[in-house]
């Protein structure tokens, strides 16, 4: 028989923390080993323990800190450091926007091995009550006090125990527990897995995921909910197509205006959108401002979604074309260009990722070229896009990794300038870092 592994016993330590991780933990060095620690801020000194030994690495929880950081604040939430919807509230707002333009110009640096001329300053908004979406949990854990509605626990897939959640927009901060005595009381509370979340600017819905059928009972109470609490409520009993409102003199679709652009755009509850508002639309001012289109320009916006940056885009220049890979968000971007008068925009139905890359819109010449790509960012498209000679090119990212990779791409195989980069506060005490970035075509 071989020999037994010796079982790993957690042990403390007492290190100080050289910088932060893209993850948001304090990482330090012991024995020349890193260590990475949850809750712990650069220049710390703190005490940790150890509960996972790895090859190359240690992962520590903090215990105590010994010599704070002046980064440090009391986080306002009960269950930060253990919900995995925050991870930064011990940070304070400015040392947040600060290290998250750290990691985007670190990213550009390691791995696009280029820096921008310029670094635009940080778009911040209200730290608070900015989260207009979600997707909540539910489990029923008797050992816990019996129903559990949130964010699951940072690296765990349990559920946080909370009460209010003050990242989530005032119309559903206060919901977390009037939710859990809710789902207490259906006939299948063990059968809904998940609440979704949704605002626009003047209505709020809840959409619950039943994976069972709900009794009339049930429909009255949920019904009762929202009216108390002046939200709708919608039911998913399958997919996303199958969500439908609780009442039908309800609409299933939420709107929110661009007022700069006199536009309102409208979404489904379970569409993409940007889940912060205010900072949305700091972030497409900014957008078009760097990307400067004339009133007889073409411009190209790839990743299009719902229409976010076309129709703002078709506001200004001569022509714009959208491009998206889901349908329904495309026929959403059509309905709503046509509901805001504007005759100067295209929607194409077009997966991205494919390779070889197809459409008559690779055969034409764009002036300008706006994307908004998912984490996975935008290799095939990179590749493609010196053959559509745009003049300028204006990247939107929510991963400052693949955002590096593909400027790298740009700038030393095709040419561009990386004329100027910069982050946008889209998710206050996260790791999530949303950045923007300038690329200009070489002088013929």
């Amino acid at each position: 028989m071989g020999r037994r592994r010796k079982r790993f016993q957690p042990f403390e330590l007492t290190v100080s923390i050289e910088s932060l991780a893209d993850d948001t933990r304090g990482v330090a060095r012991h024995e020349g080993k890193t260590v990475f620690v949850s809750g712990a801020l650069p220049g710390e000194t703190v005490r940790c323990l150890v509960r996972k030994k790895r090859s190359k690495f240690d992962e520590a929880d903090l215990i105590e800190v010994i010599d704070a950081s002046p980064d440090r604040v009391n986080p306002r939430c009960s269950a930060a450091g253990v919900c995995g919807g925050c991870s930064l509230q011990h940070m304070s707002g400015e040392a947040q926007v600060r290290a998250k333009q750290q990691v985007l110009l670190d990213s550009l640096a390691h791995i696009g091995k280029i820096a921008p001329e310029k670094v635009l300053p940080p778009l911040e908004g209200p730290h608070w009550n900015y989260r207009r979406k979600a997707r909540l949990g539910v489990r029923v854990v008797p050992k816990k006090g019996g129903v559990l509605v949130g964010f699951r626990e940072a690296r765990s897939s349990y559920i946080a125990v909370l009460e209010r959640c003050d990242i989530l927009d005032k119309r559903f901060a206060d919901l977390i527990a009037p939710l859990q005595e809710l789902i207490s009381m259906l006939s299948i509370a063990k059968r809904i897995p998940q609440i979704e979340v949704a605002a626009g600017d003047d209505t709020a819905m809840l959409v619950f995921r039943h994976l069972e059928p709900l009794t009339d009972e049930d429909l009255t109470r949920l019904r009762d909910f929202g009216q108390a609490y002046a939200v709708n409520i919608m039911l998913q009993p399958k997919g996303p197509d199958s969500v439908q409102p609780l009442n039908p003199e309800c609409d299933d679709l939420l709107s929110y205006r661009l007022e700069d652009w006199n536009l309102e755009v409208q979404f489904r509850p379970t569409d993409f959108t940007q889940v912060n508002a205010g900072i949305n639309r700091l972030m497409i001012r900014q957008a078009l401002e760097l990307l400067e289109p004339g009133k007889d320009d073409r411009v190209l916006d790839l990743f299009c979604g719902l229409g976010n940056f076309t129709l703002p885009l078709a506001r200004t220049c001569g022509h714009v074309t959208g491009i998206e890979g889901d349908p329904a968000l495309v026929s959403m971007a059509r309905d709503n260009a046509a509901r805001n008068g504007l005759a100067n925009t295209e929607f194409i139905t077009s997966n991205l990722y494919e390779e070889p890359l197809e459409g008559n819109w690779l055969q034409q010449k764009w002036d300008q070229i706006l994307l908004d790509p998912p984490r996975s960012g935008a290799r095939e498209v990179i590749a493609r896009l010196p053959e559509l000679h745009p003049r300028r090119i204006v990247y939107v990212s929510c991963n400052p990794a693949t955002l590096a990779r593909d400027a790298g791409i740009l700038v030393n195989e095709f040419g561009y300038t990386l004329t100027a980069a910069g982050i946008m506060d889209m998710f206050p005490h996260t790791a999530h870092v949303e950045s923007i970035a300038v690329f200009d075509a070489p002088v013929k």
